[in-house]
């Protein structure tokens, strides 16, 4: 399959594409920005893999015969087979950037074919839609950095890898032997989850406890923490650290506070903290980070 066109701009009509994957014919990758909104209901020829990069937002869908709802947020996955139609998408928030991988139907049934002499009836993928899946997240981000860019002969070699793992986690984990949808009842119901993550964008710079934000799911601390973790693939803790992290990402690129007034501000405490816990997740100190988002 040759792809002519960009896929996305079909499907998605309250985003722009702001990145792409340039001189590859075999598959198509974008990055996209999304405003809220409705989608185009749309049946794909090929498989597209979506995952959320940044941002959050509350989705609504109805995909391969059901209707689904979904808070996205960074690592939140979509696997859609070639032939499944998707209807109804609406997209409530923004979403900066999302990464959309358009695959031959083919692709990942030679890739398997050829390299793991697998079963033909193993090849096909079930539809899978706002599940946390942190390996996809990653082989995203391998894919961002080929983007916007002429691909050298070496680019070529590294992209050959990454499709060739993700050919390998689509087969390994959705295929429609393998896949099996989280259970409902041991996850938290959308209105409460948003409630949840509300409270916790509103109360950014205080210190937030487990208690707060069972009490505000009205769940036991106990059932909230593994209830949360299976819909959003983290701990309460480690939610709330990315939260104020990011927070803290927006205001080091506008570059009007200090670093003490941003560690308040985003509730760390103290600028040691705020240093420490910013280099332990991104590699960077808080200095470093605005020095290089300010080029």
């Amino acid at each position: 399959m040759t792809f002519v066109a960009s896929q996305g701009d079909r499907k998605y009509r309250t985003s722009e594409r702001v990145g792409e994957l340039v001189e590859c014919s075999s598959l198509q990758v974008e990055l996209r920005r999304f405003d809220p909104g409705w989608q185009i209901d749309l049946t794909l020829e090929c498989t597209e893999v979506a995952v959320l990069l940044s941002g959050q937002s509350k989705i609504k869908w109805a995909g391969d015969g059901h209707k689904h709802e979904a808070i996205a947020r960074p690592g939140v996955a979509w696997i859609c087979p070639a032939g499944v139609h998707e209807s109804g998408v609406e997209i409530i928030g923004t979403m900066p950037e999302s990464l959309h991988i358009f695959l031959p139907p083919s692709l990942v049934g030679e890739s398997a074919l050829a390299n793991f002499d697998m079963d033909p009836a193993r090849v096909q993928l079930a539809y899978a839609g706002g599940v946390p899946d942190p390996m996809v997240l990653q082989i995203g981000q391998l894919f961002r950095g080929l983007l916007n860019r002429n691909l050298e002969p070496t680019d070529q070699l590294f992209l050959e890898g990454i499709q060739l793992a993700l050919a390998a986690h689509l087969l390994g984990t959705y295929s429609s032997a393998r896949w099996q949808p989280a259970e409902r009842a041991l996850t938290i119901g959308p209105k409460r989850l948003q409630r949840v993550l509300d409270f916790i964008e509103a109360r950014i710079a205080a210190v937030i406890s487990l208690d707060d934000l069972a009490a505000e799911a009205c769940l036991s601390p106990f059932h909230f923490a593994r209830r949360f973790r299976q819909a959003t693939g983290l701990t309460p803790h480690r939610y709330v650290t990315e939260r104020r992290i990011e927070a803290a990402k927006q205001k080091l690129r506008l570059g009007q506070s200090s670093l003490v007034e941003i560690a308040l501000d985003t509730g760390f405490g103290s600028q040691a903290n705020f240093t420490r816990v910013f280099r332990k997740t991104t590699g960077l100190t808080p200095g470093q980070y605005r020095a290089v988002v300010k080029g």
